[in-house]
């Protein structure tokens, strides 16, 4: 036999029916090991839950780091990275060149490489996570590939307004990639709208993001709860606020730190993670003599997440846009109060007596940048023990009914993946 005959034979094997198992290509543009938020989260949690002899799933996605492998198989995802990589990039690298390329580099790389893939492995749909990020990729493959099945996935979490803007240069592809969806799945009814408002003809499936309602909501060990809240100094009439999210504009972090100036001393504030705005943030606390008070404790690893909010009183958010926001209902399933706004998709799950007098309160709703009326509700909460007591139960009992992982990965596969 020739070479190209094996060669042949080769490529019909990899591309033939699986013995009916499904091969569905992921666009993200990235994913575990490193750099991963919600979206990563999400696609790693559905696709671990559904087993490899139904769907078979591959992803191109970027590098970054030049230690990580080109291909390698990540649970139930055989990843193929792609891009310019150095050595153990941090945060701060992938905003600087070349590394910042990157993003731009995917919407025209991906789609060729892709295209590869396809050829042999014969997908039978392909799955993009967030227009924002591969929207223009994926419209590329959608108009070169018109036959395979396409689902698109939303979860942004910036204004869809700010998102057009970014896109205006190759705004016909990106509006391509909602036209041209054959399903889309999103975690907020705000996201829908969006959907439905850029163009997409169908209607679409609200699936939300889970968590993993069983380590947030189980018991932390005494022993390990006094040892955190003497690293942190917590005293006995201290009241802890805490959030956990990027640090950026949108999250409202600055407004949080504005309501400490109306608030007493033994109130003070825990901030989990990093982002661009923290220098921004640090300047605001000195300003306002606020550094006692206000606690930036960088990354904190999602193991250790469930900890620092047992030791913490009330969660806190007041966000200028958010597309579901995960953070509300792992604080949901850990038992402490939650404030927030109700812009975007937080307005599915956060209801209060005031706002949403038809539904069991689930927390505290704030206006947007009213640093004022967030120091009014921690003092209302403060209290009000007893009015925070059945708020916390109600909101333990949804996340625990409708946010839980496995439930969102057997609607994935019902409802949206049986597209393919």
């Amino acid at each position: 036999m020739s070479t190209s005959s094996t060669v042949n034979n080769d490529r019909r094997d990899d591309a033939k029916i699986h013995n009916g198992v499904k091969r569905v290509l992921i666009f993200s543009l990235a994913y575990y090991p490193k750099y991963i938020g919600g979206a990563e989260v999400a696609i790693k949690e559905i696709t671990d839950r559904i087993l490899p002899a139904d769907i078979e799933f591959h992803m191109v996605t970027l590098r970054f780091d030049s230690a990580l492998p080109k291909v390698e198989q990540v649970g139930n995802v055989l990843v193929h990275r792609i891009g310019f990589a150095v050595q153990n990039p941090s945060m701060v690298d992938l905003k600087k060149f070349p590394l910042a390329l990157n993003k731009f580099l995917f919407q025209g790389l991906a789609p060729l490489y892709a295209l590869g893939l396809h050829k042999k492995y014969n997908y039978d749909g392909i799955w993009g996570m967030m227009a924002h990020s591969v929207g223009i990729a994926i419209g590329i493959f959608k108009f070169l590939k018109p036959r395979v099945k396409y689902v698109l996935t939303l979860q942004e979490g910036d204004p869809p307004k700010y998102i057009e803007r970014l896109a205006l240069p190759a705004w016909p592809l990106f509006r391509y990639a909602f036209t041209s969806a054959d399903r889309v799945q999103v975690i907020s009814t705000f996201l829908g709208t969006w959907a439905k408002r850029m163009g997409y003809a169908g209607e679409p499936i609200v699936i939300p993001n889970g968590v993993n309602t069983v380590a947030f909501s189980k018991e932390v060990p005494e022993q390990e709860l006094i040892v955190l809240k003497e690293k942190l100094q917590k005293k006995k009439d201290d009241v802890f606020l805490i959030t956990a999210s990027r640090l950026v504009h949108k999250n409202a972090i600055d407004d949080v730190i504005s309501s400490l100036s109306f608030l007493p001393e033994n109130i003070k504030f825990l901030i989990l993670g990093t982002g661009p705005d923290e220098e921004k943030l640090k300047l605001e606390a000195r300003t306002y003599n606020l550094e006692a008070r206000v606690l930036f404790l960088g990354h904190v690893t999602h193991e250790d997440l469930p900890k620092y909010l047992k030791v913490s009183d009330i969660f806190i958010r007041p966000s200028r846009s958010e597309g579901m926001g995960n953070s509300f209902i792992e604080a949901f399933a850990s038992g402490i109060p939650v404030i927030a706004t109700q812009e975007g998709g937080i307005a599915d799950f956060l209801f209060d007596v005031v706002h949403n007098p038809e539904q069991a309160p689930t927390g505290f709703v704030v206006d947007a940048d009213n640093p004022k009326q967030i120091a009014e509700t921690v003092n209302n909460i403060v209290e009000h023990p007893e009015v925070v007591t059945l708020v916390v139960q109600n909101a333990q009992a949804l996340a625990q009914k409708g946010y839980d992982w496995n439930l969102i990965a057997k609607d994935m596969k019902e409802k949206v993946f049986s597209l393919f």
